[in-house]
């Protein structure tokens, strides 16, 4: 993938953690100990695969075996005080979501909502296609944040255009099997990765390069389209600002 669900746990994370917002993710593909693993190792700047397999305790360096295990207790600690909750419920209906959201509303507060992603819902109404569907769960999630003025970040699927086409950047046009998530969004958000094409065969490009992400902000209901680039540090899970990322693995 381009990173969807890297840049929505960063985001979820920089909210509970960095700003103590009350952040719910709802995860209906990934487990939520693979959601930990991943907010562990982007947290503590840890090679996720290599945390995965426990293999840290085998690094050459000791003084970074040390350091990594110190980095990793020290994210540990952050993101259990942080005011973060995961639900892994696979295929969860609109009224389901919006229960758990009114629950957690009530008892605790909540400033933001992550959903990991649109397509995995489910409508809890007869549909007569997908599309019909898929539209029905836009138009409840909108419902939801309008009902419970809490924003929510939720994750799409793309087509395949963006492939077929000379300027593989997405476009609003690219939202898979709904028109109607274009609609419903105040703010569309595309992830846009150099090194998948670099990844086919094209050569030439530093490391720099093909860590870029552009985020192209194709939808603002209030304000302006944009674009900005972020780097993205696949080991870790994590984006950050370029001016700040030191391409250290």
């Amino acid at each position: 993938g381009v990173g969807k669900t890297a840049l929505a746990l960063n985001i979820a994370s920089h909210c509970a953690v960095k700003s103590g917002l009350k952040v719910a993710v709802f995860s209906l593909e990934m487990s939520a100990v693979a959601l930990v693993r991943r907010l562990l190792a982007a947290e503590a700047r840890i090679n996720v695969k290599r945390l995965t397999r426990g293999l840290l305790s085998k690094s050459v360096d000791t003084r970074q075996e040390a350091s990594d295990w110190q980095r990793l207790a020290e994210a540990a600690d952050r993101l259990a005080e942080a005011p973060l909750w995961i639900d892994d419920t696979a295929g969860i209906s609109i009224l389901e979501l919006r229960g758990k959201c009114r629950r957690m509303l009530m008892e605790h507060g909540l400033d933001l909502v992550v959903v990991d992603y649109l397509q995995l819902m489910s409508s809890g109404l007869r549909a007569e296609n997908r599309t019909q569907e898929v539209s029905a769960i836009s138009r409840g999630l909108k419902a939801v944040a309008k009902q419970l003025n809490v924003p929510l970040l939720v994750l799409s699927q793309l087509s395949r255009n963006p492939e077929r086409r000379g300027d593989q950047r997405p476009q609003l046009s690219d939202l898979r099997e709904s028109g109607s998530i274009e609609q419903d969004a105040d703010v569309v958000m595309f992830i846009n990765r150099k090194n998948r094409a670099l990844q086919a065969g094209d050569a030439g490009e530093d490391e720099e390069d093909w860590r870029l992400a552009e985020i192209i902000l194709a939808k603002q209901r209030n304000g302006p389209t944009d674009l900005f680039k972020l780097v993205f540090l696949e080991e870790f899970t994590r984006f950050e600002n370029p001016e700040f990322s030191s391409y250290e693995r």
